[in-house]
């Protein structure tokens, strides 16, 4: 298997059909699998995915009975994946599937090289969140001094090797910031294509909720970037 991504799904019974289906749309021959980690899931996910499933052979899913986190969610699909190459995206089809094949094929074209992260660079988004955004990667690089822009962007798509080094990853949001930080510390040549970030179709975020939520999310998200600093991971 070249590429597994893995796509964490909390409570997003609406959007697992349209995730396949538009899998099933963009891939062709490409040696690829998704994995649709049931993270904790209280609506009617698990019986949607057990329905559809069969009718997809390129997909299966991971059950975490308690949701522990976004990014705990992400690492146990990732811990399952087969794939030389391993990543995740979202699945609120913000982040369309396309993307993930746009990532397989830029890593086609340069031979699967192990030292590449291939990630999204957002496009089509409101004012306030680009100004968010940039305000949070600017801090990021200026404190933890490495690249750290977008850094909430996907896909996220490196080799298995690479995942390997990591040591005791967040469970929560913060896995896109150790990732990529990981990477720039680990001398992963970074390789950013445009994406499109469209409004959602079905459910509402489960942490981006107005002023409120970017406020718990900036708290937390400094919060690790000191952990990260302190641990002075080389």
């Amino acid at each position: 298997m070249q590429l597994s991504i893995v796509i964490p799904c909390y409570n997003e019974e609406e959007n697992i059909p349209l995730i396949l289906e538009k899998f099933r749309e963009v891939i062709r021959e490409e040696d690829l699998e998704v994995i649709l980690v049931n993270n904790g899931s209280t609506d009617g996910s698990a019986a949607v995915l057990e329905r559809l499933l069969p009718g997809f052979p390129f997909a299966r899913t991971v059950l975490v009975p308690e949701n522990q986190g976004y990014g705990y969610g992400i690492l146990q699909g990732l811990k399952e994946a087969e794939g030389t190459f391993v990543g995740w995206t979202h699945a609120d089809m913000q982040t369309d599937p396309s993307d993930v094949l746009k990532a397989y094929h830029i890593l086609e074209e340069r031979g699967w090289d192990r030292r590449l992260y291939v990630k999204g660079n957002r496009k089509g988004r409101g004012l306030f969140d680009r100004f968010f955004t940039v305000g949070m990667g600017v801090f990021e690089t200026l404190y933890l001094k490495k690249r750290l822009s977008d850094v909430n962007a996907q896909p996220n798509i490196f080799s298995r090797e690479f995942f390997d080094t990591w040591e005791s990853p967040p469970s929560d949001f913060a896995l896109d910031l150790y990732a990529l930080y990981m990477a720039q510390i680990r001398g992963l040549e970074l390789v950013r294509f445009d994406v499109l970030f469209p409004p959602r179709i079905h459910g509402s975020s489960h942490w981006n909720t107005g002023l409120a939520g970017k406020w718990k999310f900036i708290k937390r998200t400094f919060s690790f970037s000191v952990k990260l600093k302190k641990a002075g991971i080389r």
